[in-house]
C-alpha cells in the first residue's frame, strides 16, 4: 500500500469518522445531566415545602387570617380494595374528597383533595380561619387540609425516579470528595474505576435499605416530611466512608510500589 493510499484509508477511519458518535455521546450526557439537575431541583423544592409546612404546623407559626368558603365541591370514588385471582375479593370502599374554594381578602385560593374528615361540617358561605404557609392554605379552622406527599402528579414521578436521583446524588458526592482529596495530594494518587464503584454500590444499597424502612413506616401511617433526605444522607455517608478507605489503601499501595518507597508513584 502506498503512502497516499494509507493516508486516504486513515482519513476515512481516523478521528473524523468517529466524530458524529462522539458528539452524540456528549449531547446525550448533557441531556442526562440537565434532566437530573431538573429532577434534583424539583425534589429539593418539594422537600423544602413539606419540611417547612410540617415545621410551621408543629410550632404554631402558620399565618392565620379570616376567610370565607365560596365553593365546596365533593368528589366520590368507590371500588374494591385489593382484589385477588377472581377479581373483586377485597372490601368495598367509598372515598369522598373535597375541593374547597376560599376568599381571603381580594384573593381566591383553592384547596384540592381535602379528605372527608377535614371537610366535614363545612358549608358554602361559612366564615373560617385559614392557616397559611407562604400564601398556601395549610389549615382551615385548625384542620389539616395540606395534601403533603401525594401519589400523583409530579410527586409520583419523584417516587418512581427516586432511586435514580438518589444514586446520582451519591455518585456526585463521591466525585466531589475524590476530586477534593486528589487535589490536596497533587494528583499523585488515583483510583481505578472498580475502586470508585465499590463505595458507591455499598452506599446505594444502604440508601435503598433506608428507603424500604421508610416505606414500611409509611404503611403504618408514620411518615416524615423530609423523607428524601434520610436515604440520601445514609447512603452518602456510607459511600464516603468506603471511599476514604479505598483512598487510604490506594495511597499505601502507591507508596509501597514506588521506586523510593517513600513517595507515591504517579499513576
Amino acid at each position: 500500500m502506498t503512502q497516499g493510499q494509507a493516508g486516504a484509508t486513515a482519513s476515512r477511519t481516523g478521528p473524523g469518522a468517529r466524530r458524529p458518535r462522539t458528539v452524540l455521546g456528549h449531547a446525550l450526557r448533557w441531556v442526562f445531566r440537565l434532566v437530573m439537575a431538573a429532577l434534583i431541583l424539583l425534589l429539593a423544592m418539594r422537600t423544602y415545602e413539606e419540611t417547612g409546612v410540617a415545621h410551621a404546623q408543629s410550632n404554631g407559626t402558620l399565618h392565620t387570617t379570616g376567610a370565607t368558603i365560596t365553593r365546596l365541591t365533593s368528589h366520590t370514588t368507590s371500588g374494591r380494595d385489593g382484589g385477588g385471582q377472581d377479581g373483586g375479593s377485597g372490601d368495598w370502599y367509598v372515598t369522598t374528597k373535597y375541593t374547597i374554594e376560599l376568599r381571603i381578602g381580594d384573593e381566591t385560593k383553592t384547596v384540592n383533595g381535602v379528605p372527608n374528615d377535614s371537610a366535614n361540617g363545612f358549608r358554602e358561605g361559612q366564615r373560617v380561619q385559614a392557616g397559611l404557609w407562604r400564601g398556601r392554605v395549610v389549615e382551615i379552622d385548625g384542620r389539616d387540609v395540606w395534601l403533603g406527599w401525594y401519589p400523583g402528579g409530579w410527586d409520583m414521578a419523584l417516587f418512581m425516579l427516586y432511586p435514580l436521583i438518589m444514586g446520582y446524588l451519591i455518585a456526585l458526592a463521591l466525585a466531589l470528595a475524590a476530586a477534593a482529596y486528589l487535589a490536596g495530594r497533587g494528583g499523585r494518587v488515583r483510583l481505578e474505576r472498580q475502586e470508585r464503584a465499590i463505595p458507591w454500590v455499598f452506599g446505594f444499597l444502604v440508601a435503598m435499605a433506608a428507603s424500604f424502612v421508610l416505606m414500611g413506616c409509611a404503611a403504618f401511617g408514620n411518615t416524615i416530611a423530609y423523607w428524601p433526605l434520610a436515604p440520601v444522607g445514609a447512603g452518602t455517608a456510607t459511600a464516603l466512608a468506603g471511599l476514604g478507605g479505598a483512598l487510604r489503601r490506594a495511597r499505601a499501595t502507591r507508596v509501597r510500589d514506588s521506586p523510593s518507597g517513600s513517595a507515591p508513584a504517579q499513576v
